[in-house]
This record gives structure tokens, C-alpha cells and sequence, in this order.
């Protein structure tokens, strides 16, 4: 059970037990009927000490309430077109599962532009994208492999990865603060492929400041990382920028011809399956004019000291990156190690 001891979950337990009506119904939504495991992450996210984890997980029920994000998935970005926009420039999908069983999120984050809409639409978007995740992917998931599966694995294309994601330290830093604090947990590894420069720089710096348990999380492959990748998952599963081997020449799928599926597109089954659902749970359906419906404007609270310093020393890096010369052809042949 690792942090979370026995004794530290039934101490946690009974704790929860007093809250508040409204606490205990919004908390529902959280652990899906998976009390004890629920309870262990956020034990896990503050090291096993059961006064921080209880207060940690008691805010986040407060900021649920506070937000109305049991109804966040009511709520879709409408008109359609306008959405396409959202999801053409925060590039995330669902390309496929684990053997395991664990849902696969591939996260296009060197070419995620977020320059469509507000800042508010996108933290907006991300946040429906976990609530969905937690309340019907990861719920189907666990009733389809017989066991429960409560994480998911995420892997990070860093292509593309330009000096100008400076400006967008900000966003990232509202929807990192938004996970770290309400959604502990939910990611057993951090992939990370097609890695430039840019990235390699700034990862021997951050990496020193993060938690060991946190660092264990993060794995850094070669290339697009294909070949690692099939270790764990089947290929169908892997995420379109990780389907090309390094020869030019797919293998592995047994098809002459491999139809690469775009997992970010509004085309995609994962999000026209979760773009159904939000309109369904809405009522609403294309409208014939155009339709105006502001963003949901989350309040975010405030963060980890630790993550922010990691940021503030991320940007600094990137700061002094952006005033060298000549990176690509100085650092070409780059390689990145442990």
C-alpha cells in the first residue's frame, strides 16, 4: 500500500466521515465508488501524513462546489466550429490502451498552440477532459478488465518545441495547478518522445527540484519511442507520432497500408465520443444561427510553492535559451541522458 498505511486510511476515512453534506455528495463524483483508493492518492500526493491529505482533499471538494464542476460536463464549448478551434490547438486524445488496460493520452505539447480562444476555454476544456476520464472512461475501463484501473499513462510529443512556449508558462501553469491540487495521482507515467533541445536544457535543470516520486514518473525515450512503447502497449494503441519507425517503413501493424488515426482531431471516436456526451447531458444540439455561450471561468487556486518554483525556473532557462544563436545546428546531434 505503500505511503498509505491502514491506519493512516481509516483515520482519513473517519475524517471524511464528518464532512458536510455537499462534501460527501460532490465526493461521489471523485472516487466513483472507490473510497479506499481515492483516499490513497491524495495520502500518496502528501507524502502519507493524514492532516495535509484530508485538508488537501477537503479544499478540492470546497473548489468543486465553488466552480459547479459536477456540471462542468453539462457545459460543452459551443458552437461546434468554435470548439474544432479549442481542440486544433490543444492537441490531446485518447489514441488507445495499455495491455494493462490503462487509457493512453497522447499530448501534443511542443505544437499546442492555444492561440484559438481564451485562457479560460482551454482550462474549461481540460478540465472536462479529466472529469470524463474519471467519471466514463476509467469507471468503463475497470468493468471491463474485471479489476480496477483508476490511472491513466500519458505520453508527450515534444515536437515542434519552440523557444515561444515562454508565452504560454502561464496556461500551463494554471492547468498544472488545477491537476496538482484536485486530480493527485491519476497518472502512473509520464512518456516523453521526439525531444529537441529546447526541452533536454531545461529537463537537467527542473529534473534536480522535483520530488523523487515524481521523477520516477517521468521517462524520457529516444526518438519517438516506438519501440519502448510496444513494450507496454500493442501498436494499434500507440499514438500517431510514435507509429513511424526510424527506417521510414512501418512494422509491427501486418498491413501494407497503416491508416495513422489523428487522436487530437474533433473527428476522432474519443472526442466525438466525449463531445456526444456533453451534448447530451446539456440538451443542446447544433444550433441553426450561431450560438454565444461564454466560457466557464474556473477559479484557480493557489499552488505548491515547490511547482512553482519549478516554473519560475523553467522560464528562466528559457529565457537564457532564447538568447543563444544557432541552437539547432550547435546541438543536432544532442543525446539525452538519465
Amino acid at each position: 500500500m505503500g505511503l498509505a498505511s491502514q491506519e493512516a486510511i481509516n483515520q482519513f476515512k473517519a475524517l471524511m466521515d464528518q464532512v458536510d453534506e455537499p462534501l460527501k455528495r460532490t465526493f461521489k463524483n471523485v472516487h466513483q465508488g472507490y473510497i479506499v483508493e481515492t483516499l490513497e492518492r491524495f495520502l500518496k500526493a502528501r507524502e502519507g501524513n493524514v492532516t495535509k491529505a484530508h485538508k488537501m482533499l477537503v479544499d478540492s471538494l470546497n473548489w468543486r462546489l465553488q466552480n459547479g464542476i459536477d456540471e462542468i460536463l453539462a457545459k460543452p464549448i459551443i458552437p461546434t466550429n468554435f470548439y474544432r478551434g479549442v481542440r486544433d490547438s490543444q492537441l490531446i486524445g485518447v489514441s488507445g490502451y495499455t495491455r494493462d488496460g490503462l487509457p493512453v493520452f497522447a499530448i501534443g505539447a511542443g505544437l499546442s498552440t492555444f492561440d484559438k480562444a481564451s485562457i479560460h476555454y482551454y482550462v474549461q476544456s481540460h478540465i472536462q477532459i479529466n472529469e470524463y476520464r474519471d467519471r466514463v472512461i476509467l469507471p468503463t475501463a475497470t468493468k471491463k478488465n474485471g479489476k480496477y484501473i483508476g490511472k491513466c499513462v500519458k505520453v508527450l510529443d515534444m515536437s515542434g518545441l519552440k523557444l515561444s512556449a515562454l508565452n504560454q508558462i502561464k496556461l500551463l501553469t494554471t492547468i498544472s495547478t488545477v491537476d496538482d491540487l484536485n486530480y493527485p495521482e491519476k497518472t502512473i507515467t509520464y512518456y516523453i518522445v521526439n525531444v529537441p533541445y529546447v526541452f533536454s536544457a531545461c529537463w537537467k535543470v527542473v529534473k534536480p527540484l522535483l520530488q523523487e516520486r515524481t521523477k520516477l514518473k517521468v521517462q524520457v525515450l529516444q526518438g519517438n519511442g516506438r519501440e519502448e512503447l510496444l513494450k507496454i502497449m500493442d501498436y494499434p494503441s500507440l499514438p500517431h507520432f510514435c507509429r513511424r519507425s526510424g527506417s521510414g517503413s512501418s512494422s509491427g501493424s501486418g498491413s501494407g497500408s497503416d491508416t495513422i488515426s489523428d487522436c487530437y482531431s474533433l473527428d476522432h471516436p474519443f472526442h466525438q465520443e466525449l463531445y456526444s456526451y456533453m451534448k447530451q447531458l446539456s440538451g443542446v444540439h447544433e444550433p441553426k444561427e450561431p450560438a454565444k455561450q461564454g466560457s466557464v471561468h474556473v477559479e484557480v487556486p493557489l499552488g505548491d510553492p515547490e511547482n512553482e518554483e519549478i516554473h519560475k525556473t523553467l522560464e528562466s532557462e528559457l529565457k537564457k535559451l532564447r538568447n543563444r544563436k544557432s541552437l539547432s545546428g550547435s546541438f543536432q546531434n544532442f543525446k539525452i541522458g538519465d
